[in-house]
Protein backbone atom coordinates (compact mmCIF):
# COMPACT_ATOMS: atom_id res chain seq x y z
CA UNK A 1 0.00 0.00 0.00
CA UNK A 2 2.93 2.29 -0.57
CA UNK A 3 1.52 4.30 -3.52
CA UNK A 4 -1.83 5.07 -1.87
CA UNK A 5 -0.09 5.99 1.38
CA UNK A 6 2.30 8.37 -0.43
CA UNK A 7 -0.55 10.03 -2.34
CA UNK A 8 -2.65 10.45 0.79
CA UNK A 9 0.29 11.81 2.82
CA UNK A 10 1.04 14.32 0.04
CA UNK A 11 -2.60 15.48 -0.02
CA UNK A 12 -2.58 15.67 3.79
CA UNK A 13 0.50 17.91 3.75
CA UNK A 14 -1.00 20.21 1.10
CA UNK A 15 -4.33 20.32 2.95
CA UNK A 16 -2.62 21.13 6.25
CA UNK A 17 -0.59 24.09 5.00
CA UNK A 18 -2.29 25.17 1.75
CA UNK A 19 -5.02 27.47 3.02
CA UNK A 20 -2.80 29.04 5.68
CA UNK A 21 -0.11 29.80 3.10
CA UNK A 22 -2.56 31.12 0.52
CA UNK A 23 -4.87 33.06 2.82
CA UNK A 24 -2.47 34.31 5.50
CA UNK A 25 1.25 33.97 4.66
CA UNK A 26 1.94 34.57 0.94
CA UNK A 27 1.55 38.36 0.63
CA UNK A 28 -0.03 38.56 -2.85
CA UNK A 29 -2.59 35.89 -1.99
CA UNK A 30 -3.18 36.99 1.60
CA UNK A 31 -4.07 40.46 0.27
CA UNK A 32 -7.05 38.79 -1.41
CA UNK A 33 -8.13 37.00 1.76
CA UNK A 34 -7.19 37.62 5.41
CA UNK A 35 -5.63 41.03 4.72
CA UNK A 36 -8.19 42.23 2.19
CA UNK A 37 -9.43 45.58 3.52
CA UNK A 38 -12.66 45.21 1.53
CA UNK A 39 -13.64 42.11 3.50
CA UNK A 40 -15.80 42.76 6.56
CA UNK A 41 -14.82 41.11 9.85
CA UNK A 42 -17.42 38.37 9.42
CA UNK A 43 -15.95 37.32 6.06
CA UNK A 44 -12.49 37.24 7.64
CA UNK A 45 -13.90 35.11 10.47
CA UNK A 46 -15.09 32.51 7.95
CA UNK A 47 -11.72 32.59 6.19
CA UNK A 48 -9.98 31.99 9.52
CA UNK A 49 -12.47 29.22 10.29
CA UNK A 50 -11.64 27.57 6.94
CA UNK A 51 -7.90 27.84 7.62
CA UNK A 52 -8.24 26.22 11.05
CA UNK A 53 -10.55 23.54 9.68
CA UNK A 54 -8.14 22.58 6.88
CA UNK A 55 -5.23 22.35 9.32
CA UNK A 56 -7.28 20.09 11.61
CA UNK A 57 -8.56 17.92 8.75
CA UNK A 58 -5.08 17.74 7.21
CA UNK A 59 -3.46 16.66 10.48
CA UNK A 60 -6.22 14.12 11.13
CA UNK A 61 -5.80 12.68 7.63
CA UNK A 62 -2.03 12.59 8.07
CA UNK A 63 -2.30 10.79 11.42
CA UNK A 64 -4.59 8.19 9.87
CA UNK A 65 -2.40 7.79 6.77
CA UNK A 66 0.60 7.02 8.96
CA UNK A 67 -1.23 4.21 10.78
CA UNK A 68 -1.22 0.68 9.38
CA UNK A 69 -4.30 -0.79 7.78
CA UNK A 70 -6.47 -0.46 4.73
CA UNK A 71 -9.42 1.12 6.49
CA UNK A 72 -7.30 3.87 8.03
CA UNK A 73 -6.09 4.83 4.54
CA UNK A 74 -9.66 4.93 3.25
CA UNK A 75 -10.76 7.01 6.25
CA UNK A 76 -7.83 9.39 5.71
CA UNK A 77 -8.79 9.83 2.04
CA UNK A 78 -12.41 10.56 2.97
CA UNK A 79 -11.44 13.12 5.62
CA UNK A 80 -8.96 14.85 3.31
CA UNK A 81 -11.56 15.12 0.54
CA UNK A 82 -13.87 17.20 2.75
CA UNK A 83 -12.32 20.69 2.33
CA UNK A 84 -11.70 20.19 -1.41
CA UNK A 85 -15.26 18.98 -2.04
CA UNK A 86 -16.44 21.90 0.08
CA UNK A 87 -14.52 24.34 -2.10
CA UNK A 88 -16.16 23.02 -5.25
CA UNK A 89 -19.55 22.77 -3.56
CA UNK A 90 -19.35 26.41 -2.46
CA UNK A 91 -19.57 27.42 -6.11
CA UNK A 92 -23.14 26.07 -6.20
CA UNK A 93 -24.35 28.80 -3.83
CA UNK A 94 -25.75 32.04 -5.26
CA UNK A 95 -23.46 35.06 -5.58
CA UNK A 96 -20.23 33.15 -4.88
CA UNK A 97 -17.05 33.46 -6.91
CA UNK A 98 -13.54 32.07 -6.82
CA UNK A 99 -12.03 35.57 -6.80
CA UNK A 100 -13.01 39.17 -6.17
CA UNK A 101 -13.33 41.41 -9.26
CA UNK A 102 -10.55 43.79 -8.13
CA UNK A 103 -8.10 40.86 -8.31
CA UNK A 104 -9.13 39.61 -11.76
CA UNK A 105 -5.80 40.62 -13.31
CA UNK A 106 -3.86 38.76 -10.57
CA UNK A 107 -5.92 35.56 -10.62
CA UNK A 108 -4.25 32.41 -11.94
CA UNK A 109 -6.20 30.09 -14.23
CA UNK A 110 -5.09 26.61 -15.25
CA UNK A 111 -6.82 24.96 -18.21
CA UNK A 112 -9.60 27.54 -17.87
CA UNK A 113 -10.18 26.79 -14.20
CA UNK A 114 -9.38 29.01 -11.24
CA UNK A 115 -6.08 27.80 -9.74
CA UNK A 116 -7.72 26.73 -6.46
CA UNK A 117 -10.44 24.78 -8.25
CA UNK A 118 -7.85 23.12 -10.49
CA UNK A 119 -5.80 22.16 -7.43
CA UNK A 120 -8.91 20.82 -5.68
CA UNK A 121 -9.71 18.61 -8.68
CA UNK A 122 -6.12 17.32 -8.89
CA UNK A 123 -6.07 16.49 -5.18
CA UNK A 124 -9.48 14.81 -5.33
CA UNK A 125 -8.31 12.69 -8.29
CA UNK A 126 -5.20 11.73 -6.30
CA UNK A 127 -7.41 10.68 -3.38
CA UNK A 128 -9.69 8.69 -5.71
CA UNK A 129 -6.69 6.90 -7.21
CA UNK A 130 -5.34 6.15 -3.73
CA UNK A 131 -8.72 4.82 -2.59
CA UNK A 132 -9.18 2.72 -5.75
CA UNK A 133 -5.72 1.16 -5.43
CA UNK A 134 -6.31 0.54 -1.72
CA UNK A 135 -9.64 -1.18 -2.42
CA UNK A 136 -8.05 -3.42 -5.06
CA UNK A 137 -5.44 -4.71 -2.62
CA UNK A 138 -6.17 -7.89 -0.67
CA UNK A 139 -7.58 -7.22 2.76
CA UNK A 140 -5.57 -8.25 5.78
CA UNK A 141 -6.12 -7.35 9.43
CA UNK A 142 -3.84 -4.75 10.97
CA UNK A 143 -0.97 -6.14 13.07
CA UNK A 144 -2.19 -7.45 16.39
CA UNK A 145 -5.76 -7.95 15.15
CA UNK A 146 -5.53 -11.45 13.72
CA UNK A 147 -8.91 -12.37 15.20
CA UNK A 148 -10.64 -10.17 12.63
CA UNK A 149 -11.98 -11.84 9.54
CA UNK A 150 -11.97 -10.52 6.01
CA UNK A 151 -15.15 -8.62 5.18
CA UNK A 152 -17.58 -10.64 3.09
Amino acid sequence: MLLPRILIIAVAAITTVGAVLADLVIPDLAAQHAFNPAWPPHAKFHDAQYMVMTVLLGLTGLALALRPGRNTLLHAAAILAIPWLGMIGALLFPATATYDPEFADRTVFVLGLHGQVFMAIVLLVALLVAAAVTLRMPWSPPPGHERYHSPA
